[in-house]
């Protein structure tokens, strides 16, 4: 059964086109997937169709009519992987930026997990169903670095309930626009979904989930910053969130901060990861070098300043 939606334009928006609009404001829409809609007459400007480049002038009511979801599978793709670990219980993973964690509405192939599916085949954990088997934690598809991947559900349960106890380590490296004052500090900031743009998260006192990010300032660039960041807690972009909320956003993030020429999303690296092995017993850590798309932008740094 399909889904309407209303939305009614307000002034500010006037000269914002179409797209971007709806896509800003029904977090399940890309702006592509708008464009089919609009080209197949799913959505009414005032009760009339309109083209994919319409621009709004604002006071406008918006007729979105979604169709039925179709239910979601994941394949088997023979995708390479990085795999730092692996044992019958688990493996760590490098993944590279750009690549989307799990299937989702806009990305159904591709993904860390059509990869996985097919170097693992029926040994991944099924607690989170068969669109994201085996995936205990993400991170975002322009964030690189490591992250855990169950192999049954036992493993599953163990690390989940390490993260859940803030046992599990997580560290990040990340440039970040703005200067430092202090070396070093914690952002302890509660996290929820931003009111008028359901994409996007924000620090918030309204329905939100407390959130904790450790950093240390590495090294200053003038005006750019090269830091560390220990997660206490991993909420929705929290660093993203985090560092934005302080004034100093990650480089490159343009829903937090603002593009940067030359630099395609955050330059945000997962580099360290650390767990009580779920069958062992063990503690294990594991680390990822800077890949080469974050140590040219320290390089450049070094040149300039």
């Amino acid at each position: 059964m399909s889904e309407h939606i209303i939305l009614n334009v307000p002034q500010e928006s006037c000269g914002e086109r179409i797209d971007r609009y709806i896509s800003d404001n029904i977090a399940e829409l890309t702006r592509s997937a708008v464009q089919g809609l609009l080209e197949k007459g799913n959505i009414l400007v005032n009760g009339k169709k309109v083209s994919k480049s319409c621009k709004l002038k604002g006071g406008e009511e918006l007729s979105v009519e979604l169709p039925e979801p179709q239910p979601m599978d994941a394949s088997p793709e023979d995708i390479p992987l990085d795999i730092v670990y692996e044992d019958s219980d688990l493996l760590v993973v490098n993944k590279p930026k750009g690549m989307v964690v799990h299937p989702a509405h806009g990305n159904y192939t591709g993904t860390l997990v059509n990869a996985l599916l097919h170097h693992c085949g029926d040994s991944l954990s099924g607690i989170n169903g068969v669109i994201r088997p085996g995936i205990v934690h993400r991170i975002d598809k322009n964030t690189s670095g490591l992250l855990i991947v169950a192999k049954n559900d036992a493993a599953h349960l163990h690390l989940a309930e390490q993260i859940k106890a803030h046992s599990f380590t997580r560290e990040y490296e990340a440039v970040a626009s703005g200067f430092f004052k202090e070396t070093s500090g914690t952002i302890d900031a509660p996290i929820g979904r931003h009111k008028t743009d359901r994409k996007k998260m924000c620090v918030t006192q309204e329905n939100s989930r407390n959130a904790v990010t450790h950093y240390e300032v590495l090294r200053q660039y003038g005006g750019y910053a090269h830091v560390r960041l220990r997660l206490e807690t991993g909420r929705t972009h929290q660093i993203r969130v985090h560092l934005a909320y302080r004034g100093n956003p990650v480089l490159g993030d343009d829903v937090y901060g603002k593009p940067c020429k030359g630099i395609v999303g955050q330059c945000l690296h997962a580099r360290k990861i650390g767990f009580i092995h779920p069958k062992t017993g063990e503690y294990m850590e594991f680390t990822s070098e800077l890949p080469d798309y974050f140590r040219a932008v320290l390089n450049k740094l070094e040149k300039t300043g």
